[in-house]
């Protein structure tokens, strides 16, 4: 791939941000998917309410919303973009000693908000690994992807 087929750098291969402003306000959406495995005893503490920090799923799910609208201060090139839904489904799966996140992300703009849902699901497991870090130092993010996006002049894509 060549640097001129990425649209974060200009004809000279500077990084510069995109000019959407010609664009088409449409209704855009992504998902997105990732989750974090844990010692069974660890989730068993997560599912039970017992943590002594408090509502570590609750907490997260929070945070990921929060994560959401900061994209565009985290991610050097990306627009601030007015995000009007955010929904982050945090699922224990204890047979796989895991916490499945699912987001979903909207707006109407004239770019998506694939980096908003990613950033908003790798907040939320980030926040179930600090909460939880202290009784399990072994966890693992992983499998963090877009599934789905939605709007735009690409319209739907899905995996």
């Amino acid at each position: 791939m060549s640097e001129s087929s990425l649209t974060h750098f200009n004809a000279a291969g500077e990084a510069h941000m995109v000019d959407v402003g010609d664009k088409a306000v449409t209704q855009r959406q992504a998902v997105c998917e990732g989750y974090i495995e844990m010692q069974p005893e660890t989730l068993a503490l997560i599912v039970a309410g017992n943590h002594k920090k408090g509502d570590v799923l609750g907490i997260a799910r929070i945070a990921g919303i929060m994560a959401s609208k900061k994209t565009a201060d985290l991610i050097p090139l990306c627009h601030p973009l007015p995000i009007t839904h955010v929904e982050i489904n945090l699922q224990p799966h204890t047979e796989l000693h895991r916490v499945y996140c699912r987001t979903t992300v909207k707006t109407a703009g004239q770019t998506g908000v694939e980096m908003e849902a990613l950033t908003a699901t790798q907040i939320a497991l980030l926040t179930v690994y600090d909460m939880c870090k202290a009784v399990d130092r072994g966890m693992v993010i992983q499998g963090v992807r877009v599934l789905e996006k939605r709007g735009g002049k690409s319209g739907h894509w899905k995996i």
